[in-house]
């Protein structure tokens, strides 16, 4: 078993530490099982016989790292390394090592390794402590309970399961997988932080929409966003293949497709080739929201919570479902949802904007593409989220047809969402215009005093040089003493 070199180093250092100290240290959980895996990790966790709080600042200081307080109940503290490569999360053993490996979660992560034995990059797999089997559970690619009660202990657990074996490409195994359903409604009380963290590492990976559907089998979706219950049976017009609780899911996995993360059932090369793509736009959506956050995993939670609100909206109109206003009040639900698991403001701001703006896209233009104004408007509205939204609604198009999409259908959307790209990055490349009016300038020449009307007329005129309509001074006094005069015949 290998340790990467730098590994080594850090462990060594820490290693001397502590035994001046005479503190015993092991290396427990993931950084085992990622070592066996031969997977690179960037976070090691290490249990001490002494108080994990202490150790933690002493360690940070010695290092010149940055030291965190995670729990102060369970005793788990955090040392960030100055380049910012390594975490190390120090907890306090809990009788001895074997009694500590028990109340772990998976058999996987229930190994662990005496510190002193890691001070060389190859190990000895002898020295490793593995009193459930977790080296053959590595073998047999398994997510098994260490016993009946590891989700009682810990309910972000049940949640980290199904995370995890994504991650690593494992199975959960059988009795794992019904002592999860039994106990899927404990995530109720799990710590909303806790939560959103399993929540986007789950997002982040490839195929996440089709582990929703995962997570929804052993009862912990609708556990950990029950908005989402009333979404089950509720049929949609007749074009749409599913109900609104399946479409929302199915919108996920078609997110996915158009970003070319992953595959997709329900359409293949000749829908994703007629989809605009770019390096510029892989960066966009690679982008930080947040800790923990990219625009592609805020998409896809848009994408999953888009709908929340038809149930509640749905009214019947000659036979016809409508849902009239479900953006709007999508938007407030999926706010309240996020709050709740305690995302950031910035990632709650975008997914509103996302879920109250999802249909703005498509109306845009009737059958032919739309003007620059309309273009102008659009971004002015959605801001950060315009590209986004572009998206959302190509994938919100392919889940509600699916495997009986209209080609030529198809063809229009991408190549509206092409235009309006094109148009967009053209815009934005071009330095922006000189100022050729000002807010003075519209008082003096309109007999205005100071109020909204000047930053209201500033902005019609923003519109008009985005659509072409005005390029010089004169063309934008003549343009604002027109607009005032309608605008006063109509007061």
């Amino acid at each position: 078993m290998v340790i990467e070199p730098d590994a080594s180093r850090l462990l060594t250092e820490i290693s001397r530490f502590l035994a001046k100290k005479n503190i015993p240290a092991f290396i427990v959980g993931g950084f085992v099982r990622d070592m066996l895996l031969g997977r690179a990790t960037a976070d090691i966790d290490i249990a001490v016989a002494a108080d994990a709080l202490e150790v933690a600042r002493e360690v940070a200081a010695a290092l010149d790292g940055s030291y965190v307080q995670l729990d102060d109940v369970n005793k788990v503290g955090r040392v960030v390394l100055p380049d910012k490569k390594w975490q190390v999360d120090f907890t306090t053993l809990k009788g001895d090592i074997r009694q500590d490996l028990s109340r772990r979660d998976f058999t996987i992560d229930a190994m662990a390794i005496g510190l002193d034995k890691s001070l060389k990059t190859v190990i000895n797999v002898s020295h490793i402590i593995d009193p459930f089997d977790g080296r053959a559970d590595l073998h047999r690619r398994l997510i098994r309970a260490v016993d009946d009660t590891v989700f009682e202990a810990d309910a972000v657990r049940l949640i980290r399961a199904v995370r995890l074996a994504a991650e690593l490409g494992f199975s959960i195994d059988n009795a794992t997988e019904t002592l999860i359903s039994n106990n899927s409604h404990l995530v109720i009380g799990v710590a909303g932080e806790r939560l959103r963290e399993e929540l986007l590492r789950l997002l982040a990976l490839p195929g996440a929409g089709q582990r929703l559907f995962y997570l929804d089998r052993l009862g912990l979706l609708t556990a950990l966003v029950p908005e989402l219950t009333r979404a089950k049976g509720v049929d949609q017009p007749r074009v749409h293949v599913w109900d609104v609780f399946d479409h929302s899911l199915q919108t996920v996995s078609a997110v996915e497709f158009v970003l070319r993360e992953a595959a997709w059932e329900f359409a293949g090369e000749d829908i994703i080739s007629l989809v605009p793509w770019s390096d510029r736009l892989s960066r966009h959506f690679d982008r930080e929201i947040s800790r923990g956050s990219t625009g592609r995993t805020m998409l896809k939670l848009a994408a999953l919570l888009h709908d929340v609100a038809k149930p509640q909206t749905r009214t019947m109109d000659d036979g016809r479902a409508r849902f009239l206003g479900h953006p709007e009040e999508g938007a407030a639900i999926a706010a309240a949802i996020m709050e709740r698991l305690r995302f950031s403001n910035r990632e709650i701001q975008l997914v509103e904007l996302l879920i109250k703006y999802h249909l703005r896209p498509t109306q845009m233009s009737n059958e032919v593409l739309p003007t620059k104004r309309a273009i102008y408007r659009f971004f002015r509205d959605t801001g950060e989220a315009g590209i986004d939204l572009l998206f959302l609604c190509l994938a919100d198009h392919l889940a509600t047809r699916a495997a009986s999409l209209d080609p030529l259908q198809w063809q229009e959307h991408t190549r509206m969402t092409e235009y309006v790209l094109a148009t967009h990055f053209e815009e934005e490349t071009l330095s922006a215009p000189p100022k050729i009016i000002d807010g003075h300038d519209v008082m003096k020449n309109l007999g205005l005093s100071p109020g909204p009307v000047i930053g209201e007329l500033l902005e019609a005129l923003r519109e008009a040089r985005a659509a072409g309509e005005v390029t010089n001074r004169t063309q934008a006094l003549k343009y604002l003493k027109r607009l005032y005069r309608e605008r006063a015949k109509n007061i």
